[in-house]
């Protein structure tokens, strides 16, 4: 198959009021204010260097992934105002061009008030809004007529209540069901397949003391995870990536390949479609990632589903990094300055990147001699992470011709750095030519 390099390309007006072209300069060069000091934020470090652009990242510790190689790097929490003021006009240093995010736990309320008083934000909380609340996102979705897994909330005003219309929806959809926390889920949590009300009482006791409400949907007869990444910019231009297949393990994506292998060039053009329907129709700016669902059709046919939204560079995007002519990171800090996107094209025939979930070892780099040794053409890329079981502490990019053999080698060696035999005990054998490649 071959990978579609045509981005999806709109010319459109922004729906948010906000003038189009690159946004005001200054004496100096534009400085991105990113709240988040994970590895997202670390990750655009390379790319804001290579095109002069100033990052100024708000972390929650001064060891965190983000603070090891971004320089201005304030310490405080998404939640404080304070500290999100400062982060765009520090005492001492240019106030910030925009403000932008690596995850989107921050109080609209402020992101509001920051707008009103002339601070760009992309994504604006309007946008935002719909990746943080599940119920609001899923109405949204609804009325732009996105296709999504049949979905309701349940009822908040007592538990008895939300455990009747929990088995109403069961009953209807065949007795399993996913439950979700509206706030707070990501990798797994916050999700629970259930065949019985019951099964979340606790959920609805946390909702009765004031936790997040709950919605359910049906769980999906799924044929594969597949993730549309696009990037759109103020002015309403919007770039698509190829489709891409996400493979989950215990609810954390362990894999990505690009493009998505046997996907037809039908259903990749209508998953991109979405993806920029749901961009223009959220007013989205930077990155966003719709993740879906592939599933077969009444007729057949497969189609896709929508599962969730992140308004921020993705994981599933980290392929882009050395798989694509212009990685999601760039394109994001292009998009939220209202500059020109870039080429989404891949650069090689495929792309398989590993996720480095948790490790045996104490300390990553201790395994870069044998992982560079036995894969010269990986790309590894370490977050600077506190070892934790499960934890996303790294990826690793393979790129070639070969699908079977490029899989083989990222998971190995990411197998590597998780402190495991290479290719899960298969022995990992390097041609010469590999080697001197």
């Amino acid at each position: 198959m071959s990978a579609t390099l045509d981005p999806v390309p709109a010319e459109r007006p922004s729906s948010s009021g906000e003038p189009s072209g690159a946004a005001p300069s200054s004496v100096g060069p534009p400085v991105v204010a990113v709240v988040g000091g994970g590895q997202l934020a670390r990750m655009m470090a390379p790319a804001a260097g290579e095109l002069g652009i100033r990052l100024r990242v708000l972390v929650e510790d001064p060891a965190s992934s983000a603070a090891q190689v971004v320089t201005d790097t304030p310490v405080g929490e998404a939640g404080d105002e304070a500290a999100i003021r400062s982060l765009i006009a520090p005492d001492a240093g240019r106030p910030a061009s925009v403000l932008t995010f690596e995850h989107e736990h921050v109080p609209n309320d402020l992101l509001t008030d920051l707008i009103e008083h002339g601070t760009p934000v992309r994504p604006g909380p309007h946008a935002l809004v719909q990746a943080q609340d599940k119920i609001v996102m899923r109405h949204r979705l609804t009325e732009l007529g996105v296709p999504c897994p049949r979905w309701a909330p349940l009822p908040a005003s007592s538990p008895e209540e939300g455990r009747a219309a929990l088995a109403s929806f069961l009953r209807e959809v065949g007795g399993s069901a996913v439950v979700k926390t509206s706030r707070g889920g990501y990798d797994g949590k916050g999700v629970r397949v259930v065949s019985s009300a019951d099964e979340v009482d606790d959920w609805f006791a946390g909702v009765a003391a004031g936790g997040p409400q709950l919605l359910v949907e049906e769980k999906v007869p799924f044929v594969r995870e597949l993730a549309a990444l696009v990037a759109r910019r103020p002015s309403g231009e919007v770039r698509a990536w190829p489709v891409v297949e996400s493979v989950q393990r215990d609810g954390v994506c362990a894999e990505v390949i690009a493009p998505a292998p046997g996907l037809s060039a039908e259903l990749d053009a209508r998953a991109r479609e979405i993806a920029t329907t749901v961009a223009e129709g959220l007013d989205v700016t930077g990155v966003l990632a719709v993740e879906l669902f592939e599933v077969t059709g009444p007729d057949g046919v497969p189609t896709v589903l929508v599962n969730e939204l992140a308004m921020r560079p993705h994981n599933s995007g980290h392929w882009t990094i050395d798989g694509a002519v212009t990685s999601q990171f760039e394109q994001h800090l292009r998009a939220v300055l209202d500059l020109p996107l870039g080429a989404t094209g891949p650069t090689a025939a495929w792309t398989v990147m590993a996720n480095v979930l948790g490790s045996e070892l104490t300390e990553l780099t201790d395994a870069l001699p044998e992982v560079l040794a036995a894969f010269p053409e990986a790309r590894v890329n370490l977050y600077g992470k506190d070892i934790r079981p499960g934890r996303k502490l790294g990826h690793v990019n393979v790129s070639g011709d070969d699908l079977d053999e490029v899989r083989r080698r990222a998971v190995a060696a990411a197998a590597m750095l998780q402190g495991e035999a290479p290719s899960r005990g298969e022995p990992v054998e390097t041609t010469e030519e590999e080697a001197n490649a």
